[in-house]
């Protein structure tokens, strides 16, 4: 996938149906007995979803809850609610929409049929990548042959070491998708940075066992919320590391928002990680680009690899900087003309 400048892949987290919204959020409206979520819409209209029904009855469990607005528009088939959060995404940088639907039902049957309808509803919505996430193998399955390959590729997300997953790597191969590639082992989440490096290093064997291209490879080694474990961002950042040294042309990537769940002032924590990881070697990143802008990533990168010699003679970071003022002439004569 060519981004313009050799920037940044940005792969957007937010249509997935364990997304929550606190109820003490501005964003949430309580009016005539309702309990709403305020947006405004691609046209620039205030619009309301309604998710009273999702509301606990009991005041008592009112006061910390979390509403789950992507699952209950989902539920709804609110289709301005939808367009707006996938399409908000591609518009704020993202390249990749990574859909997950299973919250929806703990059924397997029920999130095969509402990973067939998200993925037929996304692309009617989207250019952009597609990225079937589940937990279950034949959920990506099925979202993979209710994906029209005429209108793009698909992605996977994603294969790792545990038992069943690697069926991901035949599927990726046969439907032409990029596969995403995750740290977990035979034996569960990965303890420290080597656990990390090892299990990826497995799953770069089985994708070269399956063919698959090294550009349509992406490695997550996990970010782990340091909340729970002072050293889990640095066990992220130092596999990062080593895997940019074995694997100089694979993209990695990581859930980045991760690293702040349950601290105050996700944003800046968000922000300064995601630095980190850029500098340890990530090209790509998986996080809400509307809270974290990815033209602040971009610029962030561009320039430390022209400080740091990466970018020799600053070649890419001149690139980017053309591009930035051709988008920039780009935007300054549509509004002329609309003027």
């Amino acid at each position: 996938m060519k981004i313009p400048g050799d920037g940044l892949v940005i792969i957007g987290e937010n249509f997935n149906a364990t997304r929550k919204i606190k109820i003490t959020s501005p964003k949430v409206i309580q009016q005539d007995g309702k309990v709403c979520i305020g947006y405004t819409d691609l046209d620039g209209n205030k619009q309301l979803l309604d998710v009273t029904s999702t509301i606990p009855d009991d005041p008592n469990k009112r006061s910390g809850f979390n509403i789950p607005h992507i699952a209950e528009a989902c539920r709804q088939k609110d289709m301005k609610y939808i367009s707006w959060a996938i399409k908000n995404q591609e518009r704020h940088g993202a390249h990749i929409i990574d859909l997950c639907v299973d919250e929806m039902s703990v059924y397997p049957e029920e999130r095969k049929e509402w990973m067939r309808w998200l993925v037929q509803t996304a692309q009617g919505i989207t250019d952009a990548v597609l990225a079937v996430d589940s937990s279950d193998p034949e959920t990506i399955r099925a979202g993979l042959e209710a994906h029209d390959s005429s209108k793009g590729r698909p992605a996977i997300n994603s294969v790792n070491l545990e038992d069943g997953r690697q069926v991901l790597v035949d599927m990726a191969k046969e439907r032409n998708a990029i596969l995403f590639a995750n740290a977990s082992g035979q034996n569960g989440m990965p303890q420290d940075a080597k656990q990390r490096v090892t299990n990826l290093v497995g799953c770069m064997d089985l994708m070269d066992k399956g063919g698959i291209a090294m550009d349509d490879r992406y490695l997550d080694p996990l970010v782990f919320p340091v909340g729970a474990g002072p050293d889990f961002g640095q066990h992220y950042l130092d596999a990062v590391a080593e895997i940019r040294k074995m694997y100089p042309e694979v993209h990695i990537f990581g859930g980045h928002s991760n690293v702040s769940f349950g601290l105050p002032e996700r944003r800046t924590l968000n922000f300064t990680f995601v630095a980190l990881s850029i500098l340890a070697g990530c090209d790509s990143l998986m996080i809400d680009p509307i809270m974290n802008p990815s033209k602040d990533f971009n610029d962030f990168m561009f320039a430390a690899n022209a400080l740091t010699g990466r970018d020799e003679y600053s070649v890419k970071y001149l690139k980017y900087q053309r591009y930035l003022i051709a988008q920039a002439k780009k935007a300054n004569a549509a509004a002329a003309t609309a003027g």
